[in-house]
């Protein structure tokens, strides 16, 4: 984790959540599941947890979906929004090991580390945390909420694993550039 917490953070924190309020809309309905669709706000969320930590990505995930919920939908789905924010705190809780500041992320043993994160951080929202919140505060049939949540977990796990890495990796490579600029005497 980061050992300080200042305005770069606070400025992660309002860019993290526009972006991801902005990508709202920009989803791949899965047909076949209600209300469930590939999201590559995901990918946002994953960049800004993996840099700036567990609370950056707590806060990008509950507003921007909150936000997003409440600009582009007339109301929040809160059974989904805490969710999101699980997978950042999860994400961003690992912060020091992906190295991406350091230009060290673009190894393969630190992407599949990453991946395998962001799997369990997904698996933990999206198949336990959001299909028992479904159930026990908008009383949504158990059936329907496990397989949204199944494929939801799927779908994040793919943006994230794709657009969130590549994303990570770039960015990774640019910084680690940058800090070895040293300052002429």
């Amino acid at each position: 984790m980061n050992k300080k917490f200042g305005i770069k953070e606070v400025v992660a924190m309002g860019i993290g959540t526009a972006l991801f309020v902005v990508l709202t809309n920009v989803q791949i309905p899965l047909v076949f599941i209600p209300n469930t669709a590939l999201q590559p706000r995901m990918a946002i969320l994953a960049f800004f947890s993996a840099i700036f930590g567990p609370i950056v990505g707590g806060v990008v995930g509950f507003l921007g979906h909150a936000l997003g919920d409440a600009l582009f939908y007339g109301s929040v789905w809160w059974s989904w929004v805490f969710p999101e924010a699980v997978v950042g705190v999860c994400i961003g809780l690992f912060v020091k090991k992906y190295g991406v500041e350091e230009g060290s992320f673009a190894n393969t043993k630190t992407i599949v580390f990453f991946n395998v994160v962001q799997a369990v951080a997904n698996a933990v929202a999206w198949i336990i945390v959001a299909p028992v919140l479904d159930i026990i505060v908008y009383k949504e049939p158990a059936n329907k909420v496990f397989v949204q949540g199944a494929f939801a977990f799927l779908g994040d796990i793919i943006i994230i694993g794709i657009l969130g890495t590549l994303l990570l990796a770039a960015y990774s490579k640019i910084a680690g550039k940058s800090s070895n600029l040293k300052a002429e005497d």
